[in-house]
């Protein structure tokens, strides 16, 4: 009697798996190869750098008076606004919107400005509120203005002061602004740690009682 052949032996499942899953990842490879380049390399994006210097934020334009790009202020018949500084101050000159940079004798975190901009520029609430912004208190009304508002009265025309203070922050901020015969709005500000600016506001006052157009 002749001997059969003995049967076929099938291949185990777990070979017979991995041969197709081999398979299957060659074809995927083969198939999705384009013929062109198939790498690219996209440089990162950066970011501009931030002009972020002392008194940045005070020589942006408050929000009723973003749009076009502003006129510088209007010449002065009279010149431009005039101070005396007290003993120990001394005055670097600006740079744009800024004329001028106070710097004082006292000790702490401490920014003393000048700046000058074309007509109302933007309005004083909107200057008093973003002021309030910079040492994060929350802004107010015309009724509240109204009511913060100190008159000083000096040879240059009356000086609208505002002072605040905010306790959780320990940050203060003193302000005084000035419409000028020329149209332009001055805006003279001292902000920062508020130990430092009680410190230095006598000074400040005095700066701003100095206030004159030659």
């Amino acid at each position: 009697m002749p001997t059969l052949p003995p049967p076929p032996r099938h291949p185990h499942p777990s070979l017979l798996k991995g041969a197709l899953v081999g398979i299957g990842l060659l074809g995927l490879t083969l198939g999705c190869r384009p013929d062109g380049v198939s790498h690219f390399r996209v440089p990162k994006e950066t970011a501009a750098p931030h002009p972020d210097h002392p008194g940045h934020a005070e020589e942006t334009m408050p929000p009723q008076a973003a749009g076009p790009e502003p006129a510088g202020p209007a010449a002065s018949a009279r010149g431009p606004l005039k101070w005396s500084l007290p003993k120990g101050w001394s005055e670097l000159p600006g740079d744009g919107m800024r004329f001028a940079t106070f710097k004082t004798p006292v000790a702490g975190r401490l920014e003393a400005t000048v700046v000058v901009l074309p007509g109302p520029a933007g309005g004083e609430l909107a200057n008093v509120n973003r002021w309030r912004g910079q040492i994060t208190l929350p802004p107010i009304d015309e009724q509240a203005l109204a009511a913060a508002r100190v008159v000083l009265k000096t040879k240059a025309g009356a000086v609208n002061l505002y002072d605040f203070t905010n306790d959780g922050t320990k940050s203060r901020l003193v302000a005084g602004l000035i419409s000028t015969p020329d149209g332009n709005t001055w805006f003279l500000k001292m902000s920062g740690d508020a130990a430092a600016a009680a410190k230095a506001k006598p000074d400040f006052m005095r700066i701003l009682e100095s206030l004159r157009l030659d």
